[in-house]
């Protein structure tokens, strides 16, 4: 097969969790035989350390109208580019709609992958965004093949069942051959660690300070947040690294006893996931704390996973039990000949391809 995956809108980096996770999809495709191709429509951010593939940028800082005219004329573009490329496929990582992008579906079968509630989380942005998304969004979900969903949750919510696509779950991987585990550190007193990126409120970092303040022998360092505007007087043993580079902030994993995953997703009406940023800390060996159902671990019982509930009050209710898994895990490690086969990205991928196939073949019967 030939395909072009297409990612809207965001500049997608070799060190952010989406950026490496666009790239060992297309890789694992190349491994496995088949042509792929990264068409990247995105804000102009050329000095950023991009993904490898075509880039069709548009201005961000001129504007509302000429953003938005640059969007449109970077999306044409994009189009143009697909024709010559003469895919078999179209992969599209759902982002907000943009003119003429309906157009896909005449180069070739497209399908969808979703990772979020896009109703709920386009409110993040706004009402003008929130309300646009919501007006727009079935242009294209009316029309694409397929849907590939992070999770069952999302596939069987209202949102999505109304399009009443064939859909397939495949949740969040890894590439674990290209994340080896750190050795467990010696720490008189844990260390937890989370990182994420501002703006996200079922991060749920501010539950962080309230562990921080309520456990003084648990020392958290946070990457992502240079700040906490919320919050005025961070407690001692909290400490905020801000943006890392990757060899930066995987310094900080290895001292760390213990990762934490989002620990709000009730706050964007989710319960299930696959978070990018637990599939890496697993796979550098962290044990890690999960607030929401996870779609490949949820039935897994070890030592080496905390399951806590997705509530408000999720830190006030099982503090106690975070600080005692916090210790428990001191000089111990994930085990990888568990985790591995539930997570790496070669099974999905292989799950993904075959999932292309019959959309294809249906197409073809049409």
């Amino acid at each position: 097969m030939r395909i072009a995956y297409i990612s809207l809108h965001w500049a997608r980096t070799l060190s952010s969790g989406v950026g490496k996770k666009i790239d060992s999809q297309v890789e694992m495709w190349k491994s496995l035989g088949h042509e792929a191709r990264l068409f990247m429509h995105s804000e102009d951010t050329r000095a950023l350390n991009l993904l490898a593939g075509e880039k069709f940028f548009y201005p961000t800082h001129k504007g509302i109208l000429q953003r938005e005219l640059g969007r449109i004329r970077a999306a044409k573009e994009m189009l143009s580019a697909l024709k010559s490329y003469k895919p078999d496929l179209i992969y599209l990582r759902y982002g907000m709609y943009a003119y003429p992008l309906h157009r896909l579906i005449s180069i070739a079968p497209v399908i969808e992958e979703i990772n979020t509630n896009d109703v709920e989380q386009h409110k993040e942005l706004g009402f003008s965004y929130a309300s646009y998304n919501r007006l727009t969004r079935r242009i294209l979900f009316n029309q694409v093949d397929g849907i590939c969903s992070v999770s069952k949750e999302l596939v069987e919510s209202k949102d999505f069942k109304v399009f009443d696509k064939p859909a397939k779950i495949i949740a969040n991987g890894i590439n674990f051959k290209m994340n080896k585990p750190f050795p467990a550190p010696n720490n008189p007193s844990p260390k937890l660690v989370f990182i994420g990126t501002p703006g996200y409120r079922w991060h749920g970092v501010d539950k962080l300070v309230v562990l921080a303040q309520n456990n003084p022998d648990l020392h958290i360092d946070i990457i992502g947040y240079d700040v906490l505007p919320s919050i005025q007087h961070l407690p001692k043993n909290l400490l905020l690294h801000g943006y890392l580079k990757t060899e930066k902030y995987l310094e900080v994993f290895a001292k760390a006893d213990v990762a934490i995953s989002s620990l709000a997703p009730h706050r964007k009406e989710m319960h299930e996931a696959s978070s990018l940023k637990s599939r890496e800390y697993l796979a550098y060996g962290l044990p890690t704390i999960l607030a929401y159902k996870d779609t490949d671990l949820d039935d897994l019982t070890v030592d080496f996973l905390l399951k806590i509930p997705n509530t408000e009050d999720n830190i006030l209710t099982h503090g106690k039990l975070i600080r005692d898994f916090a210790y428990k895990m001191r000089g111990k490690r994930v085990d990888r000949k568990i985790i591995a086969p539930l997570i790496d990205t070669k099974v999905k991928e292989e799950k993904r391809l075959a999932f292309f196939k019959e959309i294809l073949e249906e197409e073809k019967r049409k």
